[in-house]
């Protein structure tokens, strides 16, 4: 009877610690989810309010008309500095280019590194009848209607399925020549004379890609998984395809935060200081000639303002990638 009571004793006590155990484990369980509950109610928390606080802003952000102020007497220089600046949107020349290809007025960095383009090659006499013109990454840009309604021909290029198509839902890629196909820009018998269309890697330039007047791309090249790939197709783009004489005008990203730090490798990179310096110097060395680099000061209030994912897109002239502010950068390089 003793050991009897013993063995009840001891499975009693053994069952004991067995629900003390499970008890523990639900309420540590339980204090966890607890836990979970409170970040996740202060990460939304977080979350509402960083956006109440952007609408607040946004609300209260005077956007100025583009279409009736004009701040000629204050802005004189037109696309003087290498960076996307306010400034240049406010000059009567920027309201010319954009109404030439049915582009509405927008503070958009994109909106400025296509007039910017425009700007670039009109200056260097690169837009009119028999002058030839190649696009890499074209995606969907109107650019190759305006150039051949101006009367010079391109060759607009894009890259292949496996590299670009995933771009296609942002109408940043085109496979065919229908996508840039803008009647109200060009008319369909002037476009089907001058514009052309074709795949190519940017990364391995076709060798039948040479002999051109001009080549442009448009915030392109920092797709193309480093800053070296993206500098080594600037410099390609210029020894493969111009002709002597001719312009190369590329657009990227641009890093304001930081001179040391950026985003090396990976999907996007965006250029330092230094990266577009040693590009220039590297060019320079090859016997060419590369417009001076310069940042644009910042004498409207939009220049400090930063746009944050998700994206409101107006203004959306400086925008924040990772944990740096990022603008457009623009090169001019004539072949030498």
């Amino acid at each position: 009877m003793d050991k009897l009571d013993q063995t009840c004793k001891t499975l009693v006590s053994q069952l004991a610690e067995q629900v003390a155990e499970i008890i523990r484990d639900e309420q540590c369980a339980g204090v966890k989810a607890t836990i979970d509950e409170m970040n996740l109610s202060h990460c939304n928390f977080q979350a509402s309010l960083e956006r109440h606080v952007a609408d607040a802003i946004k609300r209260r952000m005077f956007i100025p008309n583009l279409a009736i102020q004009n701040h000629t007497t204050l802005y004189n220089s037109f696309m003087a500095y290498s960076t996307c600046s306010t400034a240049d949107f406010f000059h009567p020349h920027f309201a010319e280019i954009c109404a030439m290809f049915n582009q509405p007025l927008w503070f958009h960095r994109k909106v400025w590194e296509w007039v910017y383009i425009t700007h670039k090659l009109q200056e260097a006499r690169m837009l009119g009848h028999g002058k030839r013109g190649l696009v890499f990454g074209v995606g969907q840009e109107k650019l190759p209607a305006l150039f051949a309604s101006l009367g010079a021909s391109v060759v607009a290029t894009d890259a292949p399925p496996e590299i670009g198509a995933h771009w296609n839902s942002s109408k940043e890629y085109s496979d065919s020549l229908e996508k840039l196909r803008f009647p109200e820009i060009c008319q369909d018998q002037i476009f089907n004379q001058n514009v052309s269309f074709r795949l190519c890697d940017m990364k391995a330039i076709d060798d039948g890609l040479q002999g051109f007047d001009f080549v442009w791309s448009s915030c392109c090249f920092e797709h193309l998984g480093s800053l070296e790939a993206g500098i080594q197709f600037v410099i390609d783009s210029v020894e493969k395809t111009l002709k002597v004489g001719g312009v190369a005008c590329h657009t990227t990203e641009f890093n304001l935060s930081s001179d040391d730090d950026t985003m090396e490798h990976g999907d996007t990179v965006i250029y330092r200081r230094k990266d577009m310096l040693n590009m220039i110097e590297r060019l320079r060395a090859l016997g060419h000639k590369v417009e001076p680099f310069s940042i644009a000061p910042d004498p409207h209030f939009m220049d400090y303002y930063v746009d944050v994912p998700p994206y409101s897109l107006e203004p959306h002239l400086k925008l924040k990638i990772a944990q740096y502010v990022a603008t457009s950068v623009g090169i001019v390089i004539r072949k030498c």
